[in-house]
């Protein structure tokens, strides 16, 4: 284009399922029955910032052996770290960027479907967590799934209870850099957040939201909610 603009195709998003070879599951399964969550978790520190090949293999089998489940050609960078990842569903060819953080709960789920992509330094309170299939998650964007109550008032807020409230992000949305998520929201099938915005409320299907607090902008190109109701 004349301004220097380009337009490539996907990559991460159109690359198809290839199973992980046999030798990696089986490792996988000899480790989850030889050690507890905290030596998985030893192990894993051990490969956490290697970018080698081998480093990544190892992260990719620790994961395996310690989730709940985990499928098909998942790729973690240097610097990932979980928290109460035995509560983790992931689905096939995941890619979880350098430096994500993922913190689970003892007794939450966390489930992330096929195709996602997370962006670098991306941070997850995943207590109750829902992305679907082919999510786009930018880098350094957030969920909050969890909050204080404040109360009592006589006492400090990191003392009072925590509301824990479900946060889904359904498929094909598109989470943009730096953007927050709140507790208890839902983002709609195929919609698009802002870089940057911190979304409060439901957002509907196909929508595109932006600012602070996020509000709704327009429909994508090409969707008429008149022929979705």
């Amino acid at each position: 284009m004349a301004d220097g603009t380009r337009k490539v195709e996907a990559i991460h998003g159109r690359q198809p399922v290839v199973a992980d070879p046999p030798h990696e599951i089986g490792l996988a399964e000899a480790l989850r029955s030889r050690y507890d969550a905290n030596g998985l978790r030893d192990l894993y520190a051990r490969f956490a910032v290697g970018e080698g090949g081998f480093d990544a293999m190892m992260r990719r089998v620790l994961m395996r052996a310690a989730a709940r489940s985990v499928g098909q050609g998942l790729q973690v960078d240097a610097g990932a770290s979980f928290k109460h990842w035995e509560t983790f569903e992931i689905g096939d060819r995941v890619f979880i960027g350098t430096q994500v953080c993922i913190q689970g709960r003892f007794d939450g789920t966390c489930r992330i479907g096929n195709h996602v992509w997370i962006g670098p330094q991306a941070y997850f309170d995943a207590r109750d967590l829902v992305l679907e299939d082919y999510v786009g998650w930018g880098p350094g964007a957030k969920v909050l799934g969890s909050a204080h109550t404040g109360l009592p008032i006589e006492v400090p807020i990191v003392q009072t209870d925590l509301v824990i409230e479900p946060v889904r992000i359904g498929p094909w949305a598109d989470i943009g850099t730096n953007a927050v998520i709140l507790p208890g929201v839902t983002v709609g099938r195929g919609s698009i957040v802002g870089a940057g915005a911190v979304v409060t409320k439901d957002v509907p299907p196909f929508a595109i939201v932006a600012g602070v607090p996020a509000a709704f902008l327009c429909w994508r190109e090409g969707y008429d909610p008149a022929h979705h109701a």
